[in-house]
């Protein structure tokens, strides 16, 4: 099982990779917004995400997902 808090350390690890504008990644991180994640990128994310948590994410969630926060919770909701 997940929590929320080693969702948002892992996500906020994992989202280092991708900081090209070297912003603080926290909670309220946008990812499109202040990272500015490509669409490709959004996706290489959660292939990881998947990888990492043996989950499968539904890409109909996305839309809903802005923030790390938001990804997080996603994530501990389909890792029971």
């Amino acid at each position: 099982m997940a929590d929320y808090q080693s969702c948002l350390a892992f996500l906020c690890e994992l989202l280092q990779k991708y900081n090209r504008k070297r912003v603080m990644i926290n909670e309220n991180t946008g990812l499109v917004a202040d990272l500015g994640l490509s669409s490709l990128e959004v996706m290489e994310v959660i292939e990881q995400i998947e990888d990492h948590y043996d989950i499968s994410i539904p890409l109909n969630i996305l839309p809903d997902v802005n923030t790390v926060a938001d990804l997080a919770q996603k994530i501990r909701d389909l890792n029971p």
